[in-house]
């Protein structure tokens, strides 16, 4: 042996020789570090929430009791923006008429609407509508009816009949100048 110190080739060290072994204290937590992490989650979510609010859903306030008793004035409005696939009774916002507004779908691509002495008609059939509670009249100075709609288009009408400006006075709309389906009504009045 070359002396007592020496390793033999069978036997492993319990550290090697150019390990070192450094006993160090715990490093203390930074306020400024901590508070710029919370500040960068708060971002992020921030951010988050804005992409969603921009590209996948919106939110609106109705501005009037066209939709009542379903949506009255001051009701909050959370849609779905990227499903634009439409059926009879939807709604949906649309942006017509100078503001967002909220409307039923009555009538979809390639129905005929009219109108006559016993009421509104989608392709000559006399539509019974449960939940409303006043008549469908053609107004003066809307489209010229019969009105079969193109494969981008639907028809649209306030549940308050009386008082909803809708497809019967700006004609039926493009899907494209829809901002989605409805999703939520959140009751806001007398909070």
């Amino acid at each position: 042996m070359q002396g007592e110190n020496a390793v033999r080739k069978d036997e492993v060290p319990a550290f090697p020789r150019d390990t070192e072994i450094v006993v160090g204290r715990k490093k203390e937590p930074s306020i400024l570090r901590d508070f710029l992490m919370l500040l960068m989650k708060i971002g992020f979510i921030a951010g988050f929430t804005a992409i969603l609010f921009t590209f996948v859903f919106g939110i609106t306030q109705a501005a009037d009791n066209s939709m009542a008793p379903a949506v009255r004035a001051g009701d909050i409005i959370l849609y779905y923006r990227l499903d634009k696939s439409y059926i009879k009774d939807d709604a949906i916002v649309v942006n017509e008429n100078g503001g967002m507004q909220v409307r039923r779908v009555e009538a979809v691509a390639g129905d005929t609407v009219d109108f006559d002495e016993n009421g509104f008609l989608v392709n000559t059939n006399l539509q019974v509508e449960e939940d409303i509670y006043t008549e469908t009249l053609p107004v003066t100075g809307g489209p010229t009816y019969p009105v079969t709609l193109s494969d981008d288009q639907v028809f649209v009408l306030g549940d308050n009949r009386e008082a909803a400006v809708d497809s019967r006075v700006y004609g039926p709309v493009s899907i494209s100048g829809t901002c989605g389906k409805v999703m939520t009504v959140i009751r806001r009045r007398g909070i």
